[in-house]
């Protein structure tokens, strides 16, 4: 009895608190999603989270979620779970710049959901609307897969300001090259294999690229410029972190890896959304787009262990208010998995897997519990109390057990969740 009084009270409330929305549609009009402007009030970031990768629902809900930021809350730029070099690269694309055929020619992160109807349904917007975004990278180069997108630049640059570092650049790409593939999820396995003194020689020539970087700093300056010397040593740091993470995922495939390893990704994207914010106007307001569990504002836990401090964790302490997240969750009966399976492009396929009924206390299972489960609906998270407050939300094909209403500050559910992939633009 108690059970259910508690299913009642937590249904009553998102009840009480949420909003049906009319459709997914990007182009619709937009005036259901009003209640959002409270949501987010003057937050200068507002993160905009995904419980599954490539789910048509979240990109579609993402595109009108930020032509209502665009064009009513005067956001923008949009950073994305996706490589700072290849996002740097994109970005003139997505203003306008070059041919449409010219996309295939872009690299980026294959689960980032910059698939070709994105980036141009962006690149539209961006040339029709009275409100363009500017398209900012926040990740390491092709999820950790390869380092060439970062040190490539890298090696352009020194050639005019150091060429007698050159020799780092290139032990690390000869090295690196090696284990190279579509995302870490190919390459760990790859780096796996290496003898542990390819491994270390690695990361001795990123380390010293690094150090030398940074103390040469007013050299760099005097020879190439500030602005080129901060890209340049983003770059070398996005390599850096990308190093360290391939052996961290090795390390959880294999059940070997440190506690929190994965924190170093996360601090990396979290560094270098702050990073881009220091360099945009004043008045610049970003738009970021990332999984639920790289935006929630608490660490990261499964079964009261911690996974890892997270991108949102890091933000919410770096900018208190000025940082809002809005995770998205789904109440269908199956979603699209990521199963590893050493193929050479991505390291994994997409297997449709049924799911269990959400447990009681979860977000969808009030949501169903309030009759709710068939509609969009958008809920406000703020003012959760006591037992009224949602304890689970689906992540993947699992369910993560967290306070809700701490993690995130709405959240968006839609009744369905098929299948989006493309593994190219």
């Amino acid at each position: 009895m108690p059970e259910n009084n508690a299913r009642v009270r937590l249904a009553d409330w998102i009840r009480a608190n949420g909003a049906t929305l009319d459709t997914l549609d990007p182009e619709a009009p937009l005036d259901d999603l009003e209640p959002l402007r409270e949501i987010i009030g003057d937050a200068r970031v507002v993160a905009l989270g995904e419980g599954c990768h490539f789910v048509r629902e979240f990109t579609t809900a993402r595109r009108r979620i930020l032509r209502f930021l665009a064009e009513r809350c005067g956001f923008t730029a949009l950073a994305f779970e996706f490589g700072f070099a290849e996002g740097t690269a994109l970005d003139p694309w997505l203003r306008g710049e070059g041919e449409e055929a010219d996309l295939a020619g872009f690299g980026g992160t294959t689960s980032s959901g910059v698939t070709g109807e994105l980036a141009r349904w962006l690149r539209r917007h961006n040339t029709t609307s009275a409100h363009p975004l500017r398209f900012l990278g926040v990740d390491v180069p092709q999820a950790g897969g390869t380092l060439r997108p970062a040190l490539e630049p890298v090696a352009d640059y020194l050639r005019e300001v150091d060429p007698e570092a050159l020799p780092l650049v290139g032990t690390t790409l000869e090295i690196s090259d090696r284990y190279a593939g579509g995302s870490v999820a190919v390459a760990a396995p790859r780096w796996a294999d290496f003898d542990r003194a390819d491994q270390n020689a690695l990361t001795a020539a990123l380390s010293r690229l690094i150090l030398r970087a940074r103390a040469l700093e007013p050299l760099y300056i005097q020879r190439g410029g500030r602005q080129g010397y901060e890209v340049a040593l983003r770059h070398i740091e996005a390599a850096w972190h990308a190093d360290y993470m391939v052996g961290a995922l090795n390390g959880i495939f294999t059940g070997t890896g440190l506690p929190a390893d994965t924190s170093v990704r996360d601090r990396y994207m979290a560094d270098t959304l702050l990073w881009h914010l220091d360099r945009l106007e004043p008045d610049a307001r970003v738009v970021v787009a990332a999984h639920n569990n790289h935006i929630q504002k608490t660490p990261a836990e499964y079964d009261g262990e911690l996974l890892a401090f997270v991108m949102g964790h890091y933000l919410a302490d770096a900018l208190g208010d000025d940082y809002r997240a809005i995770a998205m969750t789904h109440t269908a009966d199956s979603v699209p998995e990521m199963n590893p399976d050493g193929s050479p492009e991505v390291g994994f396929s997409l297997v449709e897997t049924p799911l269990a009924p959400p447990t009681a206390g979860s977000v969808e299972a009030a949501l169903i519990d309030a009759g709710l489960g068939g509609a969009i609906t958008l809920t406000d998270l703020r003012h959760a109390r006591g037992t009224a407050s949602p304890s689970g939300i689906r992540s993947q094909s699992a369910e993560m057990a967290m306070p809700v209403p701490e993690a995130f500050d709405a959240v968006l559910t839609t009744p369905t969740a098929t299948t989006h992939f493309t593994t190219a633009f």
